[in-house]
């Protein structure tokens, strides 16, 4: 046997002994983007969450685990429209790895292919943490994430065309069951539709507009600014002409403000959870909104 074909053979036998193609390392800046990717991608993709469902993603820092994980990272999944404004443009200039900067393959943001809410008609830091975008918290409307899930399964495709028809065929199967899941959602959530209610932060826009609430007034007097005492003493005047029928908190939120609206407007506090992993029973995309409207029709049917 000649030198040369004992090291094909040596080439193929490693090759052999080594996975055909590595799955796509995918930094997910939540736990909902993180659930997408992991429904759409099966074992082609490793996924890392940058955040938890009890923190504000508003607020993170880029710590040196986190550029490390930008630095090997082939794919950025993240909202976009500047939620994650003050930690995730530094881990990725941090990182150095060209791989996920803006404009390229592996940088995706799930906003931009919705048309937002809440888009303000001026920008002015007074107002608070607002978005000149529009509202970035677009996974509470179940339409929106099988929009984006099109889009991300065209992504994992270009970034690994070997794969492709592996992705197409999750997708596939993703939509379908997603699609019976929605028409089931919004049969059990007739009864919801009109209900007032009073928020946290101007985060539950989009379940809102899905679902037909009401949002009567929000416990911050501008967005990412707690109330003060003065405030909340005018809100409780405002709600007790009117009072709501519940008020929204999220699992991430300080539920102090909302325990004090509550005791004094007789409005009781529904607890959500806002993200995969906000609560026990919200373990993926599906589990999110199943507990969510139960938690909803518990109080308000």
């Amino acid at each position: 046997m000649s030198h040369f074909i004992r090291s094909v053979l040596a080439l193929l036998f490693l090759a052999a002994a080594l996975p055909a193609n590595a799955a796509i390392k995918v930094l997910a800046t939540t736990s909902d983007w993180a659930a997408l990717t992991t429904e759409l991608g099966g074992d082609q993709v490793n996924v890392y969450t940058a955040t938890s469902a009890l923190q504000d993603v508003h607020r993170v820092e880029a710590k040196p685990s986190l550029v490390a994980r930008a630095r090997s990272a082939d794919l950025v999944v993240a909202s976009g429209a500047e939620l994650e404004i003050g930690w995730l443009p530094v881990l990725i200039q941090e990182s150095g790895n060209s791989r996920i900067q803006p404009g390229s393959p592996g940088y995706f943001e799930a906003t931009s292919l919705l048309a937002l809410l809440d888009k303000p008609a001026r920008f002015d830091r007074s107002l608070g943490d607002i978005h000149p975008q529009g509202n970035p918290h677009v996974q509470l409307d179940p339409h929106n994430i099988a929009t984006i899930a099109k889009a991300l399964t065209e992504r994992l495709s270009q970034l690994d065309g070997a794969h492709a028809e592996y992705y197409q065929q999750r997708a596939k199967d993703f939509d379908a069951r997603w699609q019976a899941a929605i028409q089931r959602w919004e049969s059990k959530a007739a009864p919801l539709k009109g209900a007032q209610i009073v928020v946290m932060h101007s985060d539950q826009s989009y379940l809102c507009h899905w679902l037909g609430l009401q949002q009567v007034a929000a416990i911050e007097p501008k967005p990412g600014m707690p109330p003060t005492a003065g405030y909340l003493g005018q809100l409780v005047t405002k709600l007790k002409a009117s009072p709501p029928r519940a008020i929204l908190v999220n699992a991430y939120n300080d539920p102090k403000a909302a325990k004090w609206l509550s005791e004094r407007v007789n409005a009781p506090v529904i607890l959500l959870p806002f993200s995969v992993g906000g609560t026990p029973e919200a373990k993926d995309l599906f589990g999110l909104f199943d507990d969510t409207l139960n938690r909803l029709l518990a109080v308000l049917k």
